[in-house]
């Protein structure tokens, strides 16, 4: 079984193949990523029209280059996927449009993918883990607790009140002036700070839910700022490295419950925490993350770097699980900028400012 997977929902456009060998592991044949940071970093955020134009201007070649890198052709693809969704409409709408004109073309099934399903599923296809398993989906526009019970089988426990954790990071990195995309560049600077020169909350530490929230954590973070004005480069250190800190506990708080729930709900099913997201890629909530894992007896598994952020590799994954179990899409199937992974979850509106559905 081999895929052609298309990513295009935020600002990475990516194309990739991904087959199913021998032995029954997944290998990535080709993972190409065009990063649109130039086109986005003078507005110090995404642009949701300058994505969707970015993406039509090098979707086709990236498809190309990714068939070229798997040394394969359409003809030995057995089935076309793309992310259908959450994400921003025009861009959605670009991938989806392509996927879907490739399959009917080259005569081939077409698999729509929800985007969380990508990351949810991208240990399986790095360390072929079996179901079910814990996962923490972080990013800049999710972040939640997710048991993994099989494909398509997912029961959200826990998500943001009311800001993503990688919204908080690019919010931090704008208001320090340190530039896009926000969460590297506050983790660089954090490097050279000292994280216990200020003391922030860390939010919703020993909450009975698994719930999170950062709004409370940017308040504080816009409030030192001001209070130590004009702000000295160790000034900016030590607020990224404090924030950050902040940033891990929480992560580590809300897992550790999850954690218990877990074990007590399914005790003969191995213990693993996945971390996926694009926040996973920051090094100091992966060893966070890690401690608080083996105080837990608990395995800790972490995309590498290169597969946390958004890629089509694990669009064309996601894809080759749903073909090989035949759960095909078809060409009517539409974009959705909002998808929540548990459909049958409540949306959190009323405990935060926005809600959580997806």
């Amino acid at each position: 079984m081999r895929v052609l997977g298309l990513e295009t929902s935020c600002d990475e456009t990516s194309a990739a193949v991904i087959e199913r060998g021998e032995g029954g592991f997944a290998r990535i044949r080709s993972n190409i990523v065009f990063s649109q940071i130039a086109e986005h970093s003078a507005f110090g955020g995404v642009v949701p029209e300058i994505a969707a134009r970015a993406h039509l201007q090098v979707l086709d070649k990236l498809v190309q280059a990714a068939l070229d890198d798997a040394r394969t052709s359409l003809g030995d693809i057995d089935a076309v996927a793309a992310t259908a969704g959450p994400g921003l409409i025009g861009g959605l709408i670009v991938g989806l449009m392509t996927a879907k004109a490739i399959a009917a073309a080259a005569g081939k099934p077409f698999i729509a993918i929800n985007h969380l399903e990508g990351h949810a599923l991208t240990a399986r296809l790095t360390d072929n883990i079996a179901y079910p398993y814990l996962l923490l989906l972080v990013s800049g526009g999710h972040t939640q607790i997710l048991c993994v019970r099989g494909l398509g089988d997912y029961e959200r426990w826990a998500s943001t009140i009311d800001d993503a954790l990688g919204e908080a990071f690019d919010k931090t990195a704008k208001l320090l002036g340190l530039g896009f995309p926000g969460g590297p560049a506050v983790e660089r600077t954090a490097m050279a700070g000292d994280p216990s020169r200020i003391a922030f909350p860390v939010p919703l530490k020993g909450h009975k839910t698994m719930n999170f929230s950062f709004s409370g954590l940017k308040t504080a973070v816009r409030m030192e700022a001001e209070r130590r004005a004009p702000l000295s480069a160790s000034d900016i250190a030590d607020i990224c490295a404090a924030f950050q800190q902040s940033a891990a506990e929480s992560l580590a708080d809300r897992a550790q419950r999850a954690m218990a729930r877990f074990a007590g709900a399914m005790p003969d099913a191995p213990r693993t925490l996945v971390v996926a997201g694009g926040v996973a890629a920051n090094a100091v909530i992966r060893e966070r993350l890690r401690s608080v894992c083996a105080q837990n007896g608990f395995e800790f598994l972490a995309p590498p770097l290169e597969l946390c952020g958004d890629n089509a590799a694990m669009i064309a994954y996601a894809g080759l699980e749903r073909a090989e179990a035949g759960l095909f899409s078809t060409l009517a199937a539409p974009a959705r900028p909002r998808w929540p992974l548990d459909e049958e979850s409540a949306a959190l509106v009323g405990s935060g400012k926005r809600g959580a559905k997806a």
